[in-house]
């Protein structure tokens, strides 16, 4: 009998994703690391100019308004629009950090690794 919930059932258990290889086909080295790291600083430094600039935009413009509902979401959207910037900014530069760390461990296993000849 088909299974219901998966449409394309072949009735075999799906692949865990240990057992896929990668989408690329390629394993990591130092150099595709190292790029990537920079890549996802460069990410990074614009998102952190992006982020100062829109909290310094704020906190420029004043809210001109005695409504009290329209004051407080207004200031919501600000520390949501801030909030969202920051954390792509956070995203991109844990990221950086990750892919400099894993290069160096490559690089390491790659020094330390011994002939087998």
């Amino acid at each position: 009998m088909a299974d219901l919930t998966n449409p394309n059932s072949n009735s075999q258990p799906p692949n865990s994703a240990g057992d896929e290889a990668p989408a690329s086909g390629r394993q990591p080295t130092v150099l595709r690391c190292v790029i990537g790291s920079l890549m996802a600083s460069a990410f990074t430094y614009g998102l952190y100019s992006l982020t100062v600039s829109i909290a310094l935009s704020f906190a420029s413009k004043p809210l001109l308004s005695t409504n009290l509902t329209a004051v407080k979401i207004s200031g919501a959207v600000r520390t949501l629009v801030v909030g969202i910037v920051a954390l792509g900014t956070g995203v991109f530069g844990f990221a950086a950090v990750g892919l400099m760390l894993l290069g160096l461990q490559i690089l390491i296993q790659k020094l330390v690794k011994k002939p087998t000849s």
